[in-house]
Parts: structure tokens; C-alpha cells; sequence
């Protein structure tokens, strides 16, 4: 059995790829709008339920990894911007701050119709901004489909000041976070020994 992320996200591709975990891409066709109450980790990992159950009802075989990403600053939960105006607005609220990135993860054994979720944080340091700057950084149009509208892995790694935590959280799968829910459910991260295989 394979990997299988139910996810369009090309970040958390890149980061199962790098961790050398063979997985296949299928994007689950799911809202990921949530009851309003409810704390924000819960709401996170509530939509990584969502995206993984999407997929994993539809597979006799596979283990299903879904997330979910938010940005939770000055208790305001940040997703992704709809628009330029929108992602302006957020990095103005995130420059010079403290704000928090909050992951879900699901982690799905359809053959044995069992998972493990678990939510994972990390606080993040931006440095102060100017309006230019961040007219810069948005009209390069990076922030569009990012939670809080920044890549820490991309333009954006020249804002950070400091994170406190697991870096790969802030680029949307905690890899750590993956290994315990995966060792819980006693599932081997590397199926067959080969390095990260991708097939979309």
C-alpha cells in the first residue's frame, strides 16, 4: 500500500518528497468551512478530518495523510487571502508581530479502518514591514494560496525574525507531527525502500 495525500498543495508535496516518502497526490473535493464554535486547533484539525475521510471513503487500500493550515494573530484565524486587498491586509496585521501557525493532521489505515489526528504549533516572529514592501511581496503574487499570505519558504523567508517550533508546520505538514501519528498507527513511513516517489 501507498501514501496517498489529499492535498493540491505543491508545499506539502515537496515536503513528503524531501522526507523520501513514496505517495500519490489525490485533492479531495471538500468545503473547508467548519461550525464557528470551537477553538481554532480544533477547527484545523476538524478540516483535516474532512479532506482525509473525502478520500479515504473512496479506497479499500492506502494510508490517507490530510492537513490543514491556518495563522492565528491577534485571535483573528487567517486562511488563505481571496484576494490582493485581502493578503495586504494580513501581512499588515502580521508585520512586526508574534502570530501562530496551527496545522491539523490526519492520518488514515483504510485497510484497517483506523486513523490518528493530532494539531501542531508553531509561533512566528514577522519582521516590521512598510506598506511598499508588502505591495512588493503581494503583486508577486506568492501570498495567494497560502494560510496568513506568506511562504516561509519562498520571498517570505527574507520577513521572518524567528519561529519557535517545527518549521515544517509553518510550510503545512508538520513532519514530525506525521512520524508520531504514523508510528501510532504502526505504519512504516518508507513502505519499500525507495526514495520519495511522486505520482500525481
Amino acid at each position: 500500500m501507498n501514501f496517498i495525500l489529499a492535498s493540491a498543495s505543491p508545499r506539502r508535496a515537496d515536503l513528503l518528497k524531501q522526507a523520501g516518502i513514496p505517495f500519490e497526490v489525490v485533492v479531495p473535493s471538500v468545503s473547508e468551512e467548519v461550525r464557528e464554535e470551537g477553538s481554532p486547533e480544533e477547527k484545523v484539525r476538524l478540516v483535516a478530518e474532512k479532506k482525509a475521510f473525502a478520500v479515504a471513503g473512496k479506497l479499500k487500500n492506502g494510508f490517507v495523510v490530510a492537513a490543514d493550515t491556518a495563522v492565528l494573530a491577534e485571535g483573528r484565524i487567517l486562511g488563505k487571502p481571496g484576494d490582493s486587498r485581502e493578503a495586504f491586509q494580513m501581512l499588515r496585521l502580521l508585520a512586526g508581530r508574534r502570530h501562530e501557525v496551527l496545522t491539523g493532521l490526519v492520518v488514515c489505515d483504510t485497510a484497517a479502518g483506523r486513523y490518528k489526528s493530532g494539531v501542531k504549533k508553531t509561533s512566528v516572529w514577522l519582521k516590521k514591514l512598510t506598506d511598499r514592501q508588502i505591495r512588493a511581496y503581494v503583486a508577486s503574487g506568492e501570498p495567494m494560496d497560502k494560510a496568513g499570505a506568506y511562504g516561509i519558504q519562498g520571498r517570505a523567508a527574507l520577513f521572518i525574525e524567528k519561529i519557535n517550533g517545527c518549521y515544517s508546520n509553518v510550510v503545512g505538514l508538520p513532519l514530525g507531527l506525521l512520524y508520531e501519528l504514523t508510528t501510532s498507527l504502526d505504519i512504516p513511513l518508507w513502505l519499500n525502500g525507495r526514495d520519495g516517489e511522486h505520482a500525481e
